[in-house]
Protein backbone atom coordinates (compact mmCIF):
# COMPACT_ATOMS: atom_id res chain seq x y z
CA UNK A 1 0.00 0.00 0.00
CA UNK A 2 1.39 3.47 -1.05
CA UNK A 3 1.64 5.98 1.78
CA UNK A 4 0.92 9.96 1.77
CA UNK A 5 0.73 13.37 3.47
CA UNK A 6 -1.96 14.83 3.57
CA UNK A 7 -1.73 18.36 3.85
CA UNK A 8 -4.63 20.53 5.15
CA UNK A 9 -3.22 24.13 5.37
CA UNK A 10 -2.76 23.71 0.99
CA UNK A 11 -4.78 26.07 -1.15
CA UNK A 12 -6.22 23.05 -2.32
CA UNK A 13 -7.42 21.25 1.23
CA UNK A 14 -5.96 18.12 1.60
CA UNK A 15 -3.62 17.92 -1.14
CA UNK A 16 -1.43 14.12 -0.86
CA UNK A 17 2.66 14.18 -1.30
CA UNK A 18 3.58 10.54 -1.81
CA UNK A 19 5.73 8.83 0.90
CA UNK A 20 6.07 6.02 -2.09
CA UNK A 21 9.59 5.84 -3.89
CA UNK A 22 11.54 9.23 -1.99
CA UNK A 23 14.90 9.18 -2.29
CA UNK A 24 15.55 12.98 -1.01
CA UNK A 25 14.12 15.77 1.03
CA UNK A 26 15.87 19.17 1.05
CA UNK A 27 15.49 22.97 0.82
CA UNK A 28 18.04 25.17 0.22
CA UNK A 29 18.31 27.29 3.21
CA UNK A 30 16.63 27.98 6.62
CA UNK A 31 14.54 30.42 5.06
CA UNK A 32 14.02 29.19 1.65
CA UNK A 33 10.14 28.83 0.43
CA UNK A 34 10.25 25.67 -1.36
CA UNK A 35 10.64 22.35 0.09
CA UNK A 36 11.44 19.38 -2.76
CA UNK A 37 10.59 15.67 -2.32
CA UNK A 38 12.76 14.08 -4.75
CA UNK A 39 11.53 10.42 -6.25
CA UNK A 40 13.45 7.24 -7.43
CA UNK A 41 10.97 7.87 -10.91
CA UNK A 42 13.28 11.11 -11.22
CA UNK A 43 9.79 13.32 -10.69
CA UNK A 44 9.94 16.20 -7.95
CA UNK A 45 7.16 17.50 -5.76
CA UNK A 46 8.05 21.20 -4.64
CA UNK A 47 5.77 22.29 -2.02
CA UNK A 48 6.35 26.56 -1.73
CA UNK A 49 5.29 28.19 1.36
CA UNK A 50 6.06 31.49 3.17
CA UNK A 51 9.96 31.61 4.07
CA UNK A 52 10.64 28.92 6.38
CA UNK A 53 12.44 30.20 9.97
CA UNK A 54 14.78 27.75 11.25
CA UNK A 55 14.00 24.92 8.12
CA UNK A 56 10.76 24.37 9.91
CA UNK A 57 8.64 23.85 6.87
CA UNK A 58 11.30 21.11 5.76
CA UNK A 59 11.39 19.57 9.35
CA UNK A 60 8.19 19.08 9.56
CA UNK A 61 7.91 17.51 5.90
CA UNK A 62 10.66 15.20 6.98
CA UNK A 63 9.69 14.06 11.06
CA UNK A 64 5.94 13.79 9.56
CA UNK A 65 7.15 11.39 6.86
CA UNK A 66 8.83 9.06 9.31
CA UNK A 67 5.79 9.31 12.05
CA UNK A 68 3.47 8.19 8.75
CA UNK A 69 5.62 5.57 7.84
CA UNK A 70 5.84 3.63 11.63
CA UNK A 71 1.86 3.79 10.97
CA UNK A 72 -0.35 0.88 10.22
CA UNK A 73 -0.58 0.42 6.77
CA UNK A 74 -4.45 0.81 7.56
CA UNK A 75 -4.16 3.57 7.64
CA UNK A 76 -2.64 5.25 3.89
CA UNK A 77 -2.58 8.99 4.97
CA UNK A 78 -1.11 11.01 7.84
CA UNK A 79 -2.23 14.76 8.06
CA UNK A 80 -0.31 17.40 8.60
CA UNK A 81 -0.42 21.17 8.97
CA UNK A 82 3.00 22.56 7.96
CA UNK A 83 3.95 25.64 9.77
CA UNK A 84 3.83 28.26 6.90
CA UNK A 85 1.18 28.84 4.86
CA UNK A 86 1.42 26.93 1.63
CA UNK A 87 0.84 28.60 -1.41
CA UNK A 88 1.51 25.70 -3.58
CA UNK A 89 2.48 21.66 -4.04
CA UNK A 90 3.28 20.63 -7.45
CA UNK A 91 4.60 17.54 -9.07
CA UNK A 92 6.53 17.27 -11.76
Amino acid sequence: MVKFLKVTNAPNTGQLISLNGIKAVGTSGATATTVTVDYVDGTTTTITTAAQVGSDVYLAIVNSAEIALATSWLKPYYELELPKAVTSIANA
